[in-house]
Parts: structure tokens; C-alpha cells; sequence
């Protein structure tokens, strides 16, 4: 199991699911509309063309809604804990609040990781009240994505009873958190079930989410996403 580490540290391979149409996802002249996406691989969509990266695809639906979105900042790497971010937010932002949408999504580098519970709530919290305070509107701009479980790829397969146990305990964290500073929960991770049975819903890695399973994520939650956005 400890290879799965390896692996999210360190594989930069890519895939394309032939079901899957992606457009250019060109960002509008003079965009209204600004995204931040928080994460790890899942947000930098390790393994998958940069178009297939669910924030990306997310800007895309909502420029097909005719919001004028830029395109998403993204601050995440393959590896991170609730740490790492704290300390790339603390490199790539100012202080000022300045975008309509963050989206937050980490935690499976440290339940991997074996850190402790308590500590990934205390960061997550951090994470939180930076999030809230990058955002215009304060709460109201701002999103969870629950973390998927990584028990049902074939990397994870073996140990997947344990994993998804696991998962689980930091998901309840994660949404309880959330609930605290008044921020939805989008609950993603039974599409990532779904890869058990369906091997397009995973990338070439064997690991992460393809492109078509991201795109399944982003039909669950644009609706909401897009009612954070004025009119």
C-alpha cells in the first residue's frame, strides 16, 4: 500500500476517455466571473489532460450557462496534505478577496499518510476561514467536494474495505467542517464507487479519476454552482 504514495507523488501520465467531449475550454475576452480550485491531485487532475480537470470543466459548463468565467486558478499538487496547501496558498495568494468562486477539496494525502484526524480537521479549518476570506462574497462564493475513494481503483483494490472506512471518517470531518462555516458539501464519492465497476471512470494510472469521471462530478454539482453566481 505504501506505493500508492509513490504514486501520488510522483506519476504524471494521461489519458482521454473516447465518451468523453471536451471543448477548447477558451476563457471569454473580458471574463465577470473568477474561480479559485484548492487541492491535491484530484483538483490539478493528475493523470488526465488539463481539460479533462474537473475545475476546468466546471468553468467550461458555466460558460455554456453564459457566466464569463475565467479561467480557474488552480492552487493544488499531486502529494499535498491540508499542509502543503496552507503553505501554497500562503505563496500564490494576496490578501485581498478576489474571486466569485473557491472550491475546497483535500484530505486523502493525509488519511494516506496516516496523520493524525485532529490535525487535518485544525488545518482544514485554516483552509477554510482563507477560503471564505479570498472570496467576494464571503461563505456564499465558496464550496466543498467530498474526497473520492480511491478503495475502488484497481491501485486500491486490495485494501478497499480499509480505505473506504477511512475515507469515510474523513469525509464526516470534512462535511461536519463545512457545515461550521456555513459552506455546502458536495458528496461526490459514490461516483468514485462507481470505478469498481466501470474502468472508464479511471485514469491510465490506475489510481486517479479519468476525465469522464470528473465530468460526472461537475453534472452533480453545476446546478448549485452556478446559483452562487449572480445573474
Amino acid at each position: 500500500m505504501k506505493k500508492i504514495y509513490l504514486l501520488l507523488l510522483g506519476l504524471i501520465l494521461f489519458s482521454c476517455s473516447s465518451t468523453l467531449d471536451v471543448t477548447d475550454n477558451q476563457e471569454p475576452e473580458n471574463p465577470n466571473f473568477t474561480y479559485l480550485a484548492l487541492g491535491d491531485s484530484y483538483t490539478i487532475g493528475e493523470s488526465v489532460m488539463e481539460t479533462e480537470r474537473w475545475p476546468v470543466q466546471l468553468a467550461e459548463q458555466l460558460r455554456d450557462r453564459n457566466y464569463k468565467m475565467a479561467a480557474p486558478k488552480i492552487i493544488a499538487k499531486t502529494g499535498w496534505t491540508t499542509g502543503d496547501l496552507l503553505r501554497g496558498m500562503d505563496n500564490e495568494l494576496s490578501i485581498q478577496r478576489d474571486f466569485d468562486l473557491v472550491s475546497i477539496l483535500i484530505g486523502v494525502n493525509n488519511q494516506y499518510q496516516g496523520k493524525l484526524i485532529t490535525e487535518y480537521e485544525e488545518e482544514l479549518r485554516s483552509i477554510f476561514r482563507r477560503a471564505i476570506n479570498h472570496s467576494k462574497t464571503r461563505e456564499n462564493g465558496v464550496f466543498a467536494v467530498s474526497i473520492p475513494d480511491y478503495g475502488y481503483t484497481p491501485f486500491g483494490s486490495a485494501n478497499q474495505e480499509e480505505i473506504s472506512a477511512e475515507i469515510d471518517r474523513y469525509n464526516e470531518v470534512f462535511r461536519r467542517v463545512a457545515a461550521d462555516f456555513n459552506v455546502p458539501f458536495y458528496n461526490i464519492t459514490p461516483i468514485s464507487r462507481n470505478a469498481g465497476e466501470n474502468p472508464e471512470l479511471i485514469a491510465s494510472d490506475g489510481l486517479h479519476p479519468s476525465g469522464l469521471m470528473y465530468k460526472y462530478w461537475v453534472d452533480q454539482i453545476v446546478n448549485q454552482v452556478a446559483e452562487k453566481l449572480p445573474e
